[in-house]
């Protein structure tokens, strides 16, 4: 199985009218459950906006993100499937819950980490 992430740029839901809030907040944990039992949930979470820091490869800690940045990612999911189109699939799902488009990242494999975490959970580290 793969993982994928499934994101939503900060500000996409800025046209949502506050009086809709509660709705979308309800379909979207619907969606969430419905992928919790389908056993597809790896995690999600919102963004707080604009409170992202940089952090040099000397350490040096700025606030961010960069001037330049148009896009910064506001909330995602992670879900483990076994294709990219059922990562597809839930993504329009997320995106009727949002009511906001989402990006699909397949979520690149690491066996050294994968090992490691092997070992720890088995207690050999």
């Amino acid at each position: 199985m793969t993982q994928y992430l499934i994101s939503f740029n900060d500000g996409a839901m800025d046209h949502i009218p506050d009086a809709d809030w509660e709705d979308v907040g309800r379909a979207s944990h619907e969606v969430v459950e419905e992928a919790v039992r389908a056993g597809v949930w790896v995690y999600g979470a919102g963004l707080q906006r604009q409170r992202a820091t940089i952090v040099g490869t000397d350490g040096t800690v700025t606030d961010g993100p960069f001037p330049e940045t148009k896009e910064v990612i506001g909330g995602f999911s992670v879900i483990e499937v076994a294709t990219r189109e059922e990562a597809e699939a839930w993504a329009a799902k997320i995106a009727v819950g949002c009511r906001c488009a989402q990006e699909v990242h397949e979520l690149m494999d690491d066996p050294e980490t994968d090992e490691l975490l092997r070992k720890v959970a088995a207690g050999a580290l």
